[in-house]
Order: C-alpha cells, then sequence, then structure tokens
C-alpha cells in the first residue's frame, strides 16, 4: 500500500521565510501580526515534518542550519514564482509590458477611442494595447469570458443582454456641426432654420447619435436632406471631407476633425449630449491601464 503524500503547508513556510528574512521571531511577529507562539508552533510542525531543526539560537537572534538554507532557498523560489503567477494572471507578463485588450465597439468615432485610450499609453508603466472592433454583442461576450479586459461603447450596457458586467461612464460630450468652409459658412447664417432641406451625412440608426439627431431635428421641424448613411465614422467623416453633406461630431474631438478633415464649426448643439462607456466584468475598475483611462476622462469631463 502507498502512503499518502504529506503536502508542503505554504502557511508554515512562508512563516519560515520571513523569520529567516528578518532574524527573529518577535520582529516577524510585527510583520504578520501574529502571537509568538503561534509562529513558534508553526516552525516545530514544519521541522517535523521536514526531519530537522531550521534554526540555531545565537544570542537573541536566529541563525539558519545546514537544513534551514536549503529550505530558504527553495523557499525564495517559490513566493518569486508565486508573485510571477499573481501578475500573469492579472494581465502583466514579466519582463514585459502590461496587456490590455480593449474592445471598440464599431460604431465607436475612431478619434473618441484613441482620446480616451491615450492616456493609458503615456502612463509611467508600457503598456502594450490590443484593440479588437466589432459589435457590442460579439465584444460583450468575449468580455464574459475574460477574452477582453474592457469594452469601449456609445451607451452603457443594454439591460436585455444577460451578461454579468457594468457601464462605467468615462465622458460625456455635446455635438458640434461640421461642414468644409463654403457649406459651413452657408449654413452658419439664420441657423437652425437654415439647416431645413441641408444635405446631411448620418450614421446608421443603430447609434445613440442618429436618434439623438433625429429628436433634435424633430424638435427644431427640420427635415434635412439625407444624402448618405454610414456605419463607420471615418467613412463618414471623409464624406463630409469631400464636401457631400453636413455631418456631426462629439465636441470632445471637435479640434482634431477639424483639423484632421480640413472643415469648420456651424454650430454646437448643447442640448444633445454623447456620452461614451467602459464596460468590464468588475463593479470597480481593477486593472492599471483601464483605471488611468477612467480617471484621465473624468478629469478632463471636470476641467
Amino acid at each position: 500500500m502507498i502512503a499518502a503524500m504529506e503536502w508542503l503547508n505554504y502557511h508554515h513556510l512562508h512563516y519560515f521565510w520571513v523569520v529567516a528574512r528578518e532574524g527573529s521571531i518577535a520582529k516577524a511577529c510585527e510583520e504578520l501580526r501574529l502571537a509568538q507562539p503561534t509562529i513558534s508552533g508553526q516552525l516545530r510542525v514544519l521541522e517535523d515534518m521536514l526531519g530537522g531543526k531550521l534554526f540555531t539560537r545565537v544570542g537573541r537572534g536566529l541563525v539558519l542550519t545546514e537544513l534551514g538554507q536549503v529550505v530558504l532557498r527553495y523557499a525564495e523560489e517559490i513566493f518569486a514564482l508565486g508573485k510571477e503567477m499573481k501578475e500573469v494572471v492579472q494581465g502583466k507578463q514579466v519582463g514585459s509590458p502590461l496587456r490590455l485588450l480593449v474592445g471598440v465597439t464599431d460604431v465607436l468615432p475612431k478619434l473618441v477611442a484613441y482620446r480616451l485610450l491615450q492616456p493609458a499609453l503615456t502612463g509611467p508603466d508600457p503598456i502594450r494595447l490590443i484593440c479588437i472592433e466589432g459589435k457590442l454583442d460579439r465584444l460583450l461576450a468575449e468580455l464574459a469570458v475574460h477574452g477582453l479586459d474592457v469594452v469601449l461603447a456609445d451607451a452603457p450596457l443594454p439591460s436585455i443582454l444577460r451578461v454579468k458586467a457594468y457601464s462605467h461612464l468615462l465622458a460625456e460630450s455635446e455635438v458640434s456641426l461640421l461642414a468644409p468652409p463654403q457649406i459651413a459658412s452657408k449654413y452658419r447664417r439664420r441657423f437652425p432654420k437654415s439647416l431645413h432641406g441641408a444635405p446631411f451625412l448620418l450614421p446608421t440608426d443603430n447609434t445613440v447619435l442618429r436618434r439623438s439627431l433625429e429628436q433634435w431635428f424633430e424638435a427644431n421641424d427640420i427635415r434635412p436632406m439625407i444624402v448618405g448613411e454610414f456605419e463607420d465614422s471615418a467613412l463618414l467623416k471623409a464624406f463630409g471631407q469631400g464636401g457631400c453633406g453636413i455631418f456631426a461630431a462629439p465636441t470632445f474631438i471637435e479640434k482634431e476633425v477639424r483639423r484632421q478633415y480640413r472643415v469648420q464649426l456651424i454650430a454646437r448643439l448643447p442640448s444633445i449630449q454623447e456620452r461614451f462607456y467602459a464596460i468590464s466584468v468588475e463593479r470597480k475598475l481593477r486593472h492599471p491601464a483601464v483605471v488611468a483611462i477612467s480617471e484621465a476622462a473624468k478629469r478632463t469631463m471636470i476641467e
């Protein structure tokens, strides 16, 4: 009959490791916040299991025996590996940048995604950013099985989706109407009545912005001429740059859009508020890079 294996108790090994590092049981008690009899008893149990003494007393201190020196070398390796395992599981590969896996919904403007994610790349710790773009339901499925750290979206988690996740507001912004200089100048006059019959480029109807614009048109008795509908926000702006029509963009990124696409402001619509969210499986954000993104976004909103 094979004898049952006697498993090493890592609590005992940890107490030994702290005593060896501190040089006395009294100092180990202070660090571990345990009573001296508790630690002394755990050391005796470990010594009985290993079959020998780990320390000898010299004056008021403890000195490792030959067996103790061997055990300490293994203890150092074991606890170093434990720390490494924790970092890897949490996404930080030892000797490598911290990985951040982000799902970006396909309706989120690329410049908004950049503005939100950029603080993660400028923090004190190196980051390896991996962005996956797709439909919200597919990204949330990946998030649920921890294939993603966070999902960026233009709306909070829909209640109809049975995913245990939490929505964290990152930024909110009013909306700017933009067009090339000649078109902007024309429709800036007598705004907003000038927009009646004006050519518009709109996002597809599965976006929060599209629904908000339609409500604003109705509230102001405006019936625009819809020239095109676009799922891809960058493609929409490219058509806008070409003079095909007026388009809307979050004021949050207005400066970048004006510079990149050489367009001008017609007007801002403060009654329309776009909001951008980080969706995570955690009620409280823990990934260091995601925390940096959230804190930077909050500072921007305050400013």
